[in-house]
Parts: C-alpha cells; sequence; structure tokens
C-alpha cells in the first residue's frame, strides 16, 4: 500500500511535456529494433537451407506447369480422402453416442437396483416388525387365557306382569327400588324397553280428558325414543300420562276452569298391565297450564301402589327418595332447536345485579311471618345498595293475578306474561327464586317454572330456602354448578355473595345452566328423553347403540382397485414407522356395562352431570351428554391416565395401556379424480391405517379405472346431495375410534401422520393436526371475532382438512350441534371445520393440539378450490359470528402449545426409550 501511494505521487509530479518526450522516444526505437532482429532471423534461416518462402515458391511453380487432367485427378483424390475422413468421423460420433446411451442406461439401472434395494430392506424392516407385533399380541393372548368379550344375548320378558296383590297406604310411602320394582322384567341386555298407554285409550283421571298437546308431543317424542316398543309383553316399564287434564263438562256460568286433577284409582288399576299393585309402571304428570293456577298433585291422597310418580310438585310426605323423580313442567316446545329463545351467555355482568317478580297469596303461620320479615329485608337492600349494583325487586304484581285454584301454601305466583317476564330476565344477573313458606313442599311447579324461565334468559338462580329443594333429576345432574342455593336464615349474606363471584365465575354458572336447560329442560323431548334416562341408568342398563348411517357404495362388492407402483419418498426410505398389519377395529363393547359401576355418581364432568349417563360407542342417541367423556370403549379418560402409544412400542415408549390401535382415514373429494389418486399412492405402506373412507360428493359416478391401491381398503361411499357437511357423517364404515379427516389435496408424509396419530392417543378428547388457525377480536366489525389465518404463535382451531378426532365427534356434530349450523354451512358451502372446532371446545373446554410447524397446505397444479375464492375468508368471519350466537358465546380457546417431532426419529436403544417422550 505504501508503495502504491508512492507510486502515485511520482507520477502526480511529472509535467505533461515531460511525457510527451518519452512517448516519442518509445515510439521511434521500438520498430528499428524490430526490424533488426527480424533481418538477423532470415540470415540464419538461409545459411540452414531451410527457407519455407523458398519451398512454397517452388510448390506454386510445379502447379503452374502441371496440366488440367493431373490436376483434376489430384482434386478427386483430395475429395475421396475428404469423404473416407467424414465416414469415419461420423462412424465414431454414432460410437460415442451408443456408448454414452450404454452407459446412461447403466447407470439408470444401478440407481433402479439401489432404489429397489433400499424399498425391499424397508419392506423387510416392517415384515421384522410386524412379525414382532404379532408375536407380542399372541404372547398377551396366551397371557391374558381369556377369549374377546362379546355381547350376551338379549333376554327379554315374554308374558305381562303377574297380577299382584296391591299394596296398603302405609307401604306405598316406604317403597324404594329394591322394594317395589320388579328387576327380572328389565335385564342388563334387554335395551330397556317402554310402553306407553295410548292416552286416548286409557284415561286414569276422573272426569277428564288429557291436554291434546301433550298427547300429540308425547306420541312424537316417544316415537324419536329408540325404547320405545310396542309390545307390552316385552316392557321393563310401562309409561302413563296423567296430567295435565281439564274437564269434559265444563260449567258455562263459570268464568274460570278448574284443573285440579283427581287421579281416578278405579281406572289406573284397571290398566291391562297394572298387574295389581302397578310395579314398573311410572305416572307421569306434565305441568303446563298449572303454573299460575294450581299445584299440579294428581296423586293426593290416592293410591298409586309401586308405580313410579314424576311429576314438578312433591311434599315431604309423599316423596320417595330414590324412587319417585322430579321432572320439569312441560314449558317448551315439544323438540328441535331451541337456541334462539336463549340469551347470549357474555358480559357476564348485566343491568340489574338481581331481580325478582312475584306474589304471594295472604296466609298466616310462622313460615309466612318469616318470609314478610325476608322480603322487608330485600327491599332495604335494595334502598340501600350502591349505585352500581342496581336490583329490581317486585313483590306485588301489578295488574294483580287472579288466582282460579289454590296455590302451595306460601308459593309465589308468577307476575306478568311470559314476554315481559323475559325482559326483566335478560337483564339480571341473577333472579332471586324463594321456596315456598310452606315448608312440607321440597319442590312445587312453579318454582320449577321460574327456574325453566331463569335458566333461558341466562339469568344465575338464586334460590332463597333451596337446602330443602329438590330440583329436576337432582340425583343425576349437579345443580350446583348452575344454581345458587341459600338458606333463608342466611339472607343477609346475600349480597355479599353475588359481588364475591368473578366475572369468569358468572359466565361459567350461566354456561352450564344453558346446557342443563338445552339438554334436559328446553322441550318435551328433553324432559322425557331425560327422565328415561335417568331410570335406566339407576338400573345400570347401557344405552342402546346410536343408528350410524349407512353409506351408499359408489361400486359393487366385486370391484378391486388396480394397482399401480407407489412413489417412493426420499425422506422415508431408511425409515420403519410401525408395523403393517390386518385391519383391526377398536373394541365397541369390552367395558360397556361395568363402566356405569367403576364410574358413577362420584365423578362429575364439567357440565355437572355423573359419568354414569355416559354413552358408550355406539353412543346413546337418548341422551346427549355435553361433557368430557371417559371410559375404555369410549376412549375417553375421567382421571387422565392411559390410553397413549399404538402398538408394543408405542406403549413402551408412552406408557399406554392399549397394546394395538388403528385409525381410518375420510377424504371428503367432488369431482378430482386425479388428485385423490394421488393422495391415495401417498398413503401406500402407512402403518396402522385401518381403511380408507373417501365419500364422493360429486353427483356423477366416479370411474373405477383411475384409483389406484393404497394399500389398505378403501372403500367409496356416494353421498346423497353435495354438501360440506358429508365429511363428518357417522358412517357404519368407521370401525377405528380414530378418524383422520384429510383432504384430497393434502400432503401429508408418513411420519407427520404416525406422530400425529401418536399425540392423538393422549389427546383423544381433542382435535390434532396440522393447519392452524385462530380467531381474533375486531372492534370494526361489530364488536366480535374474526377469522385470522396468518401465520402466530397462537391459535385457537385446527382445520380438518388434516387432523384427527374422535369418532363421538361425527355422532355428536349431527346429535348435538345445532340444526342451524350445519344449514348455515350448506348455505355458504364453507366452515365446517370451524363449526366442528366450536364443537369440540363448547363438549371439552380445551383447545386443539397443533402437531409440527405446518400452517398450510398446497397443491401445485391442483384445480381451483373452495378456499381460493375471495370470498372465502369474508364468509368465514360471518361463520364465527353466527356460531357464536347460536351457541350463545364463542366457545373457542386460544393456545400456543405446540407438539413438534424433536425426538421422534431419533434412534434411541430400546431399554431407554421410557425415558422419553416424543413430543
Amino acid at each position: 500500500m505504501i508503495l502504491y501511494d508512492r507510486f502515485c505521487q511520482f507520477f502526480g509530479n511529472i509535467k505533461l511535456s515531460r511525457v510527451i518526450i518519452c512517448v516519442f522516444v518509445i515510439l521511434f526505437l521500438v520498430p528499428l529494433v524490430t526490424h533488426y532482429y527480424l533481418s538477423k532471423y532470415e540470415s540464419t534461416l538461409g545459411s540452414m537451407g531451410n527457407n519455407p518462402m523458398q519451398h512454397t515458391l517452388e510448390a506454386l511453380t510445379d502447379f503452374s506447369t502441371m496440366n488440367v487432367a493431373d490436376l483434376k485427378l489430384r482434386i478427386e483424390e483430395m475429395l475421396r480422402i475428404k469423404a473416407s475422413v467424414s465416414t469415419e468421423l461420423r462412424e465414431l460420433e454414432a460410437r460415442r453416442s451408443w456408448l454414452q446411451r450404454e452407459a446412461t442406461a447403466a447407470s439408470n439401472k444401478a440407481d433402479s437396483a439401489k432404489a429397489e434395494h433400499a424399498r425391499a430392506a424397508a419392506e423387510l424392516e416392517r415384515l421384522r416388525v410386524s412379525a414382532d407385533q404379532a408375536r407380542l399380541a399372541q404372547l398377551e393372548a396366551i397371557r391374558r387365557d381369556s377369549p374377546e368379550l362379546a355381547p350376551p344375548i338379549q333376554i327379554l320378558p315374554s308374558r305381562p306382569p303377574p297380577i299382584l296383590p296391591s299394596l296398603n297406604t302405609s307401604s306405598e310411602v316406604h317403597c324404594r327400588m329394591f322394594s317395589c320394582f320388579d328387576h327380572s322384567r328389565c335385564s342388563l341386555t334387554s335395551g330397556f324397553p317402554v310402553y306407553f298407554y295410548d292416552p286416548d285409550i286409557y284415561a286414569p283421571l276422573a272426569g277428564a280428558e288429557v291436554d291434546g298437546f301433550l298427547k300429540t308431543t308425547l306420541r312424537q317424542t316417544l316415537g324419536y325414543n329408540a325404547h320405545l316398543t310396542h309390545n307390552p309383553n316385552e316392557a321393563c316399564i310401562y309409561l302413563v300420562l296423567v296430567g295435565e287434564a281439564f274437564p269434559f263438562d265444563k260449567n258455562p256460568s263459570s268464568t274460570t276452569e278448574s284443573y285440579k286433577l283427581l287421579l281416578n284409582e278405579t281406572a289406573v288399576k284397571s290398566l291391562p298391565f297394572w298387574g295389581g299393585d302397578g310395579r314398573n309402571h311410572v305416572l307421569l304428570n306434565l305441568a303446563r297450564r298449572e303454573l299460575a293456577v294450581g299445584s299440579g298433585d294428581a296423586f293426593r291422597g290416592a293410591s298409586t301402589g309401586r308405580a313410579i310418580i314424576a311429576q314438578s310438585t312433591f311434599t315431604y310426605q309423599y316423596f320417595r327418595p330414590g324412587y319417585d323423580i322430579v321432572t320439569p313442567p312441560a314449558l317448551g316446545p315439544p323438540g328441535g332447536d331451541v337456541w334462539s329463545d336463549c340469551a347470549p351467555i357474555a358480559p357476564a355482568r348485566r343491568k340489574y345485579l338481581l331481580s325478582f317478580q312475584g306474589s304471594q297469596p295472604p296466609a298466616k303461620g310462622q313460615d309466612r311471618d318469616q318470609d314478610i320479615n325476608l322480603v322487608k329485608y330485600l327491599q332495604g337492600i335494595e334502598k340501600e345498595a350502591p349505585s352500581q349494583d342496581m336490583f329490581f325487586l317486585q313483590f306485588e304484581c301489578d295488574p294483580p293475578v287472579e288466582r282460579r285454584a289454590v296455590l302451595p301454601i306460601g308459593d309465589w305466583a308468577l307476575c306478568g306474561t311470559d314476554r315481559s317476564r323475559r325482559a326483566i330476565l335478560r337483564d339480571s344477573t341473577f333472579v332471586l327464586i324463594l321456596a315456598p313458606a310452606d315448608r312440607t313442599y321440597i319442590t312445587t311447579a312453579l318454582l320449577q317454572g321460574r327456574l325453566y324461565e331463569a335458566l333461558r334468559s341466562g339469568a344465575i338462580p338464586l334460590i332463597l330456602g333451596g337446602d330443602r329443594i329438590r330440583l329436576p333429576f337432582d340425583e343425576v345432574l349437579d345443580w350446583r354448578r348452575a344454581v345458587l342455593m341459600l338458606p333463608k336464615a342466611r339472607v343477609t349474606e346475600l349480597h355479599f355473595l353475588l359481588r364475591a363471584i368473578s366475572d369468569a365465575d358468572l359466565l361459567t354458572f350461566r354456561r352450564h345452566g344453558r346446557v342443563l336447560w338445552e339438554r334436559y329442560l328446553s322441550s318435551v323431548q328433553a324432559s322425557v328423553d331425560s327422565l328415561l334416562a335417568t331410570i335406566r341408568t339407576r338400573l345400570n342398563i347401557p344405552p342402546l347403540p346410536a343408528t350410524p348411517t349407512i353409506g351408499s357404495p359408489a361400486f359393487n362388492d366385486s370391484y378391486s382397485p388396480p394397482k399401480s407402483e407407489p412413489q417412493l419418498v426420499e425422506s422415508e426410505q431408511d425409515e420403519t414407522l410401525g408395523p403393517l398389519e390386518a385391519p383391526y377395529s377398536s373394541p365397541a363393547f369390552r367395558r360397556n356395562f361395568t363402566l356405569g359401576l367403576l364410574h358413577g355418581y362420584e365423578l362429575w364432568n364439567e357440565w355437572g352431570e355423573p359419568f354414569s349417563l355416559y354413552p358408550q360407542l355406539p353412543w346413546d342417541p337418548m341422551v346427549t351428554s355435553e361433557a368430557r367423556f371417559m371410559g375404555s370403549a369410549a376412549g375417553f379418560r375421567p382421571l387422565g391416565a392411559g390410553a397413549g402409544g399404538s402398538g408394543k412400542e408405542f406403549s413402551e415408549a408412552l406408557g399406554g395401556d392399549r397394546p394395538r390401535e388403528q385409525f381410518t382415514i375420510v377424504i371428503l373429494t367432488y369431482e378430482r379424480e386425479a388428485v385423490l389418486a394421488a393422495a391415495l399412492t401417498r398413503l401406500r405402506g402407512l402403518p396402522y391405517l385401518n381403511k380408507v373412507l373417501v365419500v364422493w360428493n360429486g353427483p356423477s359416478s366416479p370411474m373405477a379405472a383411475s384409483w389406484p391401491e393404497s394399500g389398505a381398503p378403501v372403500v367409496v361411499v356416494r353421498a346423497t346431495r353435495n354438501s360440506l357437511n358429508n365429511r363428518f357423517l357417522p358412517y357404519h364404515l368407521v370401525d377405528t375410534e380414530a378418524v383422520l379427516c384429510v383432504d384430497d389435496d393434502a400432503h401429508l408424509r408418513h411420519d407427520e401422520i404416525v406422530f400425529a396419530f401418536r399425540v392423538w392417543r393422549e389427546h383423544r378428547d381433542r382435535i390434532v393436526g396440522f393447519p392452524g388457525r385462530y380467531h381474533a377480536w375486531d372492534l370494526n366489525y361489530n364488536n366480535g371475532f374474526l377469522y385470522n389465518s396468518n401465520y402466530s404463535c397462537e391459535l385457537s382451531m385446527v382445520l380438518t382438512g388434516a387432523a384427527f378426532v374422535h369418532r363421538y365427534y361425527l355422532w355428536a356434530y349431527w346429535r348435538v350441534l345445532p340444526a342451524a349450523v350445519r344449514d348455515y354451512v350448506d348455505e355458504y358451502m364453507n366452515c365446517e371445520d370451524i363449526a366442528m372446532n366450536f364443537l369440540v371446545a363448547h363438549i371439552t373446554r380445551k383447545p386443539p393440539v397443533k402437531v409440527t410447524s405446518r400452517w398450510t397446505f398446497r397443491c401445485p397444479g391442483c384445480p381451483i378450490t373452495l378456499s381460493a375464492d375471495e370470498t372465502h375468508f369474508h364468509e368465514r368471519h360471518k361463520c364465527i359470528q353466527f356460531f357464536s350466537q347460536v351457541m350463545g358465546y364463542t366457545p373457542l380457546l386460544s393456545t400456543q402449545y405446540r407438539a413438534d417431532s424433536v425426538l421422534f426419529k431419533t434412534r434411541i436403544p430400546h431399554d431407554k426409550q421410557k425415558c422419553f417422550k416424543f413430543i
């Protein structure tokens, strides 16, 4: 660097004139020196006799002296030499091309041989693992030394109940299930058949007929119940509709109608299957009109024998705990969706902290005086409450309520109309329900009606005197999760209690209350189905299997898909992901009968329901529990343990308690046979694959010639109509609990699928999959949530285009999810994946589990999909808004948890595998 600087400095100091002189000197000297050396070189060649120029001149002299003939011969000879040389060159070029082709063919053959060797080695390794798996399964079977459990033969009675002597009145009060119920007619495998007496033929009420609405509704409701039988000889229980009724002969001069029910003992005892004492009979008194006009007690002073009484009004004297059943009044519609009647769950706090509307008839006694003091204290709280705590307490109706019959002593009548009461309840955080002043009553139809209206409107019920009140189906439902109960003596603590509950707990109370109302109180069908399910639970009889969807096959039984050479994935050449086994169905029966015994009323689910009510696979179509599920056959664990892993190696690695399990792949497609064929080819050699179920949504029949073999049984069913909901139809062809829902254009590697399957086995009640999405709050979009697919560490949804779900959710999608959600999916041909995420989050109150870092799937060359439409995301925004409206809240839960396969492919010594968890 220093020399360069000095050099530049030296030339910078030289003058221009000197530079010009130097250039002229160089131009003059260079030609002189060059001429000198060239002359010297020519003289040297001349002295040596090898002058090339002289030879050239001589050759030209020879050509000039030659004649034309010799010249022509010389040219022809040179042309022949040229042609010969050209021919040899072409032969050499052909020879070189042939050698190149041979070398290329040899190289390709060598590569094919290497690939075939790798494929054969991988196949050999898979066969070895499969053989080891079969040998271990055989050893386990020998060690158990017991055959697979199968359902026992159904045992049904063949005769009506024999006639026995009737009980006296004093003995009827002490009836219990062990003393007054005939268990011999209700075997474990009977299926719980129920016979219904036609009210038009059998009228057990004296001088009255049953309300036509109740008769028609009950017939329709029981018609949907799988337990109904028309053969009375095989029935387990006999259902008799007693009320509500109105008189045959009305007094024209009377302005009111008497609805007081009087049971006709003679008519009851003359029922053809009464059997002398009424055992296994259920007398159902549904209150409807009686909420404002009477007690609705049709059995006061009547002899009912050993029959079970189900009604809304009971006294301590006549109620038999564990035998009689408290049922809600029939205030709702016959059945169907009821979400439009419900108020939104949010916000947590409403305009009024506490509200009450009612009036009490004049009466005397100590209990009445206590209620008067209680009312005065509540009025004082209303006056002294701070401004942020608004109370709406109305203890006298305006206008006054017309009483057409005698209410229970001290019972509070309803004020106003259903519409006016609903307006107040929708603005109330809590609603006060006062127990009757008459302590002989443990429940009344009016109290049940107030509970019904409160839960429907999202107001949290606070029952003063609740320490002695029985609520509907309270032997199997935990009402403490939805209702606050306080003795009347502790009314001074009421304001503190209401203010001490946090917003999160308020939303939890309201959500539990809405679920209990929707599933058990909202309609006549819900009430009757819950009544029958309660009796069935007492008897420890498992539910009947839910009817699966029978798919229409796209091909006949003789069709066999053509075989095609599968494409070898480079990343899986040296991988053995698991054994290739024959199809193995999940056990659907093994623990159904013992489940209710082992997990009884001491274990309660998220919604306050007992685990003994839970249907097992096949599931109960009558009682659709909104709950966290459990059981070996169902796959949901109440204690959060076991059932992890797959196969022997899964059991050792993850501590699972199931040695074998497989999954079913469900692919929804619409006339994209080339894309579907590629998807089926990629499934070749996938371990733990039980079956591939292709749901063909297209109007035209698929072409059998273009369908390859996937290595597992492939079943193609044709949908009756083009609907995205068909992805979740509970087809009878699904034999496994694990279901992998996959789009036909989703590219998943085998190691990704197997890893996701492992993760799902430890999170069986969640959606486990690949593409994650989340919902985000947007103040500019109607103060609601938006659908967001941007990359984020947080997610609240896993799209079902590539996700594992439990088979139960396929059934729950059609039985638990409101029909309005599915109709919305059909209308917009969108959002079925969001609907499934809403359903699972609503049932489990858990977020989904995302596996690997995949966020989306791209299919180059695939036809345009529905998601490519520019309106796709706008519609998904609307879907979240509408689904939240239907369910009353947004059940989606956010999480940053993600399962990655850090050690999934790490080779770990066999004795060390138990120390690692592949997540």
